[in-house]
């Protein structure tokens, strides 16, 4: 069992920048994919970025790559996401998951069985 627990969100003008963690606990000693995932009400959870704490790789959607950095802190069992250059589109609720070991589509909601409860993210124009 994993726990998750996200924080970090907040509001923030376009342009601006924010940094999500995400605190595991539990059985952290086993390698996970960790991710984080959005939602807008209304519409489907969308894989925004991915780590696989086995080795290290980062995996983005390409509507975030280049402005948001995914990294993990072993010693901390937390996982970040540096969000820089938001826009009104990046306004969501931001939840953590989590899924020990390899996951074939690592930023595919259905893959993860372990998810934090949420921190909401606003982007003002």
């Amino acid at each position: 069992q994993v726990q998750l627990v996200e924080s970090g969100g907040g509001s923030v003008q376009a342009g601006g920048s924010l940094m999500l963690s995400c605190a595991a606990s539990g059985d952290t000693y086993f390698t996970y994919c960790m991710g984080w995932f959005r939602q807008v009400p209304g519409k489907e959870r969308e894989g925004v970025a991915a780590f696989y704490t086995g080795n290290g790789s980062p995996y983005y959607a390409d509507s975030v790559e280049g402005r948001f950095t995914i990294s993990h802190d072993n010693a901390k069992n937390t996982l970040y996401l540096q969000m820089n250059s938001l826009t009104p589109e990046d306004t969501a609720m931001y939840y953590c998951a989590a899924k020990r070991g390899w996951v074939g589509y690592p930023l595919s909601d259905s893959e993860y069985n372990y998810w934090g409860q949420g921190t909401q993210v606003t982007v003002s124009s």
